[in-house]
Parts: structure tokens; C-alpha cells; sequence
């Protein structure tokens, strides 16, 4: 019996060794993995530090840039202020010329009346001209 106790004690003993050497492989692989993790860790802190000095870049680009529009955005809304006076400047213009427009028709309107009495009197008095003309030849001719 005392074999027996022997045996089981070797065979515990084998056993453990066994469970020991599968339990060092195990961490042995569990290191491997986090030693790949650390160094993924340490690469993607690099590539971030990267990413952060691109982003910064890029964001103090794009702050200028904005800048930018704005103030030729400023500049273009002075210049479409500029063009609507113009605008309103031009209407007001037309508005004029078509009131001079108006007045000088009703005007010219107005006045044909009178430039048409005073061309009948001019041939009224054209005709009294040429009839005196006729009667002045005539008693010039009567005399002579």
C-alpha cells in the first residue's frame, strides 16, 4: 500500500510539473501579448502625437482661412452696398427723366394750341403780305 501512496505522489507530482510547465507557457504567451500590446500602444501614441500636430495645423490653417472669408466677405458687402446705391441712384435718375419726360410733353401738348394759332396768324398774315404785295405791283404798274 505504501507503493500505492508512492505512485499517487509521483503521479501528483508529475501531474503539478505538467500543470506548472502549461501554466509558464501560458504566461509566457500572455507576456509575448502584452508586450505586442505595449509596443501597439506606444506606435498608436506616436501616430496620435502625429494626428494632433496635423490637426492643429490643419485647424490654424482653417481659423486663417475663415479669416479670411470674413473679411472679403466684409469687403464684398461694402461693395454690394456700393452697387445698390448705385442702383437707387440710376432709379432715381429714370424716375426724373421720365418726370421731364412727362412735363415737357404736357407742355409741348399745351402749347400746340398756341403754336398753331400762331401759325394761322403767321399765314393769315403771310397772305395779307402777298395780297398787298399784288395790290402795291398793281398800282405801281397803274401808275407808271
Amino acid at each position: 500500500m505504501e507503493i500505492i501512496l508512492y505512485l499517487s505522489v509521483a503521479i501528483i507530482a508529475v501531474a503539478f510539473a505538467i500543470l506548472v510547465y502549461f501554466v509558464a507557457q501560458t504566461l509566457n504567451s500572455l507576456r509575448d501579448t502584452l508586450q505586442n500590446t505595449a509596443q501597439t500602444m506606444d506606435s498608436l501614441e506616436k501616430q496620435l502625437n502625429g494626428i494632433t500636430a496635423e490637426t492643429t495645423a490643419l485647424l490654424h490653417k482653417t481659423n486663417v482661412l475663415a479669416e479670411d472669408v470674413q473679411k472679403k466677405s466684409e469687403a464684398l458687402n461694402t461693395v454690394f452696398d456700393q452697387v445698390k446705391d448705385v442702383g437707387q441712384s440710376v432709379g432715381k435718375m429714370n424716375q426724373s427723366i421720365k418726370n421731364i419726360t412727362e412735363k415737357v410733353s404736357v407742355e409741348a401738348e399745351r402749347q400746340s394750341d398756341q403754336v398753331t394759332r400762331v401759325v394761322q396768324w403767321g399765314n393769315a398774315a403771310m397772305q395779307l403780305w402777298q395780297k398787298w404785295q399784288v395790290k402795291k405791283k398793281a398800282t405801281d404798274q397803274y401808275i407808271d
